[in-house]
């Protein structure tokens, strides 16, 4: 069995026992969430998509992490132009619970 849920504006393919890292989701770790937001879901060789789904998604956050550092350089040659950015992204570990 598996579904496809929306969470804070992407789209996961996700099964029971799954763990993903979503775009920072509020709440701290051990707490509960609850995504009714699925797009599709499979049970049992049979799909459900649209109006039709009727599927909750139960999770529960592991941690927050960060990704990797990401570089934006800009550089006009000849002109003494240089601009050194970076950023990294928060990302919310968790782990799926169940999918009913």
């Amino acid at each position: 069995m598996f579904a496809v849920v929306q969470i804070a504006g992407s789209q996961f393919r996700v099964q029971k026992d799954q763990t993903l890292y979503v775009p920072r989701v509020e709440g701290n770790a051990g707490d509960q969430l609850e995504f009714s937001d699925v797009l599709l879901s499979s049970a049992d060789g049979k799909f459900a998509a649209g109006k039709d789904v009727k599927s909750v998604v139960k999770a529960e956050i592991l941690g927050h992490v960060q990704g990797d550092k990401v570089i934006s350089f800009k550089m006009n040659r000849r002109k003494g132009f240089r601009k050194k950015h970076g950023h990294r992204t928060h990302y919310t570990k968790i782990k799926v619970t169940d999918i009913a």
